[in-house]
C-alpha cells in the first residue's frame, strides 16, 4: 500500500485495511478522528514504531508528561 492509497482508504473506508501494522492501523484510525480507538491499537504493545506513535498520539491530546514517558 502506498502513503496515497493509506489517505485514500481514510476517506473512503469504514473500517482499515486489514493489512496494516498496528502502528499504521493507530494511524488510520486516529485520521478518522478516533483517538480513544487510535491509543488503544497501540497501547499494550512496545517497539520503537509503537512508541513513535504513541507519542505522536499523546501530543495531539495535549498530553505532554506522557508524551516525554514514550520518549
Amino acid at each position: 500500500m502506498t502513503f496515497d492509497d493509506f489517505r485514500a482508504s481514510i476517506a473512503a473506508d469504514a473500517e482499515p485495511p486489514a493489512a496494516l501494522s498496528a502502528p499504521l492501523r493507530a494511524l488510520w484510525l486516529d485520521g478518522k478522528g478516533d483517538w480513544a480507538a487510535a491509543h488503544g491499537t497501540v497501547d499494550d504493545l512496545e517497539t520503537k514504531v509503537v512508541a513513535r506513535v504513541h507519542v505522536y498520539i499523546h501530543r495531539k491530546e495535549g498530553d505532554l508528561d506522557n508524551v516525554r514517558y514514550w520518549y
